[in-house]
């Protein structure tokens, strides 16, 4: 009877939708009003309030007690909600979606902790069969909630007992831990599958239990936005590691499926040993998919094992990679090590782990030791670097037609001027001038400059010095005489350097200084920093400390001085290495068109059956896409290229339309009307308007090109923002969700 209840309810729903499509722009409004738990990431967001009330989208599960009997008998007590919303209690769930919308599927794991050791094994396990039929290997696993009996206490509280019990003479002192799994699925009401997992950490005999705790969950969302695998359910790396354990293996390739191990080697990937002498490194997973991870570039400089294993991240053992290094753990990244044997380590055979941290110490007294710290260095931060700080802090004769001054200092770590004839022996110190900040690109400087829409000057020949690092500096081209509106100067210097000198260590580097900006005024008006699309701790979520051209270029805010709308890579193309490069038409580097392009990556096929390639410093080729000839339609896309790693709610990287992990408050849908054009001689459309040219670098095919051209009036401009833009029936925010 509920069942046709909730039929004619939900058309109800629908009809009021139905009705309401006309006023979709008022309903988005009510949306954001009473979304609470919805975000404009999700599609829900968008969706009828009503029907969303009805619906109540999300799955939370929470585990309140997990108990083991002397038997073995394991049994989970556990509720499952709806996701929490702004101002409300999350509301419970009927797992067989009949009293509330969508059937809930739940599987459960149960694992320990053996004494004297320090990772998880499941008490459930399965034997694998490799696709060819003849090897095999255990795994751990888990169990549905069919296989065991599920009873339920009152509609969104469950107890679970386990079909699996622990075995005969369990050790019931051991830390222990239970996970639930699952799913919600809403596709009749067009809102998708929910997921969600949970875990529970207990002592059968009772006592406090010492679990495994040295990734957060939170430390892995900073790049994959929101954890998701094997089709979107398992969200938490406290889950993953109850199957990803040691005695867990792939019998295809034999490669491990520890997590200590796989996640390491899925990070280095293409930088693996293993991989650069030829062999690849393959997972064969669920139905035989081969799974690659040899193209993986990490996005941060590998040796920053800070990122995942973050210092800050609060975890009990989070410190554990610097104090207990292992050959499993060290050699999933140095693969072409032998321990056993002594192969390529430098200490001799080693046939155990007990000596590890007798030479891999924490840290030691020197960079590149044989320390954990020492041998993961990266040499523009290694200890001892002096550094350089600049600070911008005025401009003098700042106005149209006059040649600027800018003050400003250049110091180190300990605060002490650097005299200019540093950077002349060996280094480079330099100031970047472009305006104005409504947007850059085709402002000349001067006839003789070659430079579009910005000029650089190299300042340590001739700026004035203090010892205490003060300078002044007064650029040899003006600000031009028809100039209005707010300017930008811009800082970059590098100096080298030789770590350790006279030693077999002796390594040479460069190290930078953080790019300052300052904005002023050429006329007179209030000062107007250039529009914050994105931040560059956003970039740093995944490339961890973001420096480009041989770390000249740290900032953000610096970038877009030089890739502006009128800027291509045409000075340097003419110079290409590879033939092809020469031969084809300059690309476009306008800063949000490289961006979205060069995270699009290995998805420009799909979108546009093209790649992106720049011909940069001494003609260097730099192929952000899938390597490949022209492809014919419909033809296999190769998996090269960049991997945008976000994923999406299955599981999937690469999800590009997460827009969100770069920009900040909403910018992607405040489209950038009547900004300048972007100069693309590459691009189907040269020049193109500043929206067009943003949305085609990832939307490039010829239809796309040809609703952007259709939508475009040589009078009155782009009307982009009448549909697309914040609030529009087609925002960006709302196109993009999921």
């Amino acid at each position: 009877m509920w069942i046709l209840v909730k039929r004619t309810l939900y058309c109800a729903l629908l009809l009021g939708a139905v009705t309401g499509a006309m006023r979709f722009s008022h309903v988005l409004r009510v949306v954001a009003a009473r979304s609470g738990g919805l975000g404009p990431h999700d599609k829900a967001y968008y969706r009828n309030p009503q029907e969303v009330q009805f619906v109540r989208p999300g799955l939370t599960i929470n585990i309140a007690s997990a108990k083991i009997a002397s038997d073995g008998t394991v049994s989970v007590n556990f509720q499952i909600t709806d996701a929490p919303r702004a101002g409300t209690a999350p509301q419970p769930l009927d797992i067989d979606g009949i009293n509330t919308p969508g059937p809930i599927s739940l599987n459960f794991l149960i694992a320990y902790i053996p004494n004297g050791q320090s990772q998880y094994m499941s008490y459930i396990t399965r034997t694998a069969t490799a696709a060819s039929g003849g090897a095999t290997a255990t795994q751990a696993a888990g169990e549905s909630m069919t296989s065991g009996t599920l009873t339920t206490v009152t509609q969104g509280e469950y107890v679970y007992t386990f079909h699996n019990k622990a075995p005969t003479g369990f050790d019931p002192m051991a830390t222990h831990r239970v996970g639930i799994y699952g799913s919600r699925d809403l596709s009749e009401f067009d809102m998708g599958t929910n997921y969600d997992d949970s875990t529970f950490d207990f002592v059968p005999a009772g006592g406090t239990p010492v679990p495994r705790d040295i990734v957060r969950t939170a430390d892995c969302n900073s790049c994959h936005d929101s954890l998701a695998a094997h089709g979107g359910s398992r969200k938490t790396v406290g889950l993953c590691i109850m199957c990803h354990t040691p005695q867990t293996s792939d019998p295809n390739t034999g490669n491990t499926l520890d997590m200590k191990i796989f996640i390491h080697k899925i990070h280095d990937g293409s930088g693996l040993p293993s991989v650069q002498a030829g062999t690849p490194y393959q997972i064969i997973g669920f139905q035989n998919s081969v799974n690659d991870w040899s193209t993986v570039v990490y996005p941060a400089d590998v040796r920053r094992c800070q990122t995942c294993h973050n210092p800050k991240n609060g975890a009990a053992q989070t410190n554990a990679w610097l104090t207990t290094p292992t050959a499993a753990a060290c050699g999933s990244c140095h693969d072409n090590v032998h321990f056993a044997s002594g192969q390529n380590h430098p200490g001799g055979p080693q046939v155990s782990d007990s000596l590890c941290s007798t030479c891999h110490i924490p840290q030691g007294d020197l960079p590149f030791d044989a320390s954990i710290m020492g041998g993961h260095t990266i040499p523009d931060q290694a200890p001892g670097i002096p550094g350089i700080n600049f600070t911008l802090a005025n401009v003098a004769n700042g106005v149209a037609g006059k040649a600027p001054t800018v003050t400003f200092t250049v110091r180190d770590n300990n605060g002490n001027g650097i005299p200019m004839s540093n950077f002349s022996n060996g280094g480079s110190l330099s100031l970047t001038m472009a305006g104005p900040t409504s947007d850059y690109g085709y402002t000349s400087f001067g006839s003789d400059v070659t430079t579009p829409g910005y000029v650089t000057e190299s300042v340590a020949k001739t700026a004035q010095c203090s010892p205490d690092g003060t300078c002044s500096y007064t650029f040899m081209h003006s600000i031009p005489s028809n100039a209005t509106g707010t300017y930008t100067i811009g800082i970059e210097g590098r100096l080298p350097i030789t770590l350790l000198p006279g030693t077999t260590s002796a390594t040479s580097t460069t190290y930078a200084g953080f790019n300052q900006v300052l904005d002023f005024s050429v006329d007179g008006s209030p000062v107007t920093p250039r529009r914050t699309i994105v931040q560059l701790a956003n970039c740093e979520g995944c490339h961890s400390y973001l420096e480009v051209h041989g770390g000249l270029r740290n900032n953000v805010e610096y970038c877009v001085l030089c890739h502006n709308p009128s800027n291509t890579d045409v000075a340097t193309r003419a110079n290409a290495q590879v033939p092809a490069d020469k031969a084809a038409p300059p690309q476009g580097i306008n800063f949000d068109y490289m961006i979205h392009r060069i995270h699009l990556g290995a998805d420009l096929p799909t979108f546009a059956r093209s790649t992106y390639v720049i011909v940069g410093f001494g003609g260097s080729h730099n192929d952000f896409g899938a390597a490949f000839a022209a492809l014919p339609a419909n033809s296999p896309i190769p998996n090269t290229g960049v991997r945008y790693p976000a994923m999406d709610n299955t599981g999937n990287t690469q999800h590009v339309a997460a827009c969100y992990m770069c920009h900040v408050n909403g910018s992607e849908a405040v489209l950038p009307i009547g900004k300048n054009a972007v100069t693309n001689p590459s691009a189907p459309l040269n020049p193109a308007p500043a929206v067009t040219s943003a949305c085609t670098s990832c939307h490039a095919l010829n239809s796309d090109f040809a609703h952007a051209v259709a939508n475009t009036d040589p009078t009155f401009g782009e009307s982009c923002n009448i549909c697309h833009g914040t609030g529009a029936a087609y925002s960006a925010t709302a196109v993009h969700a999921q």
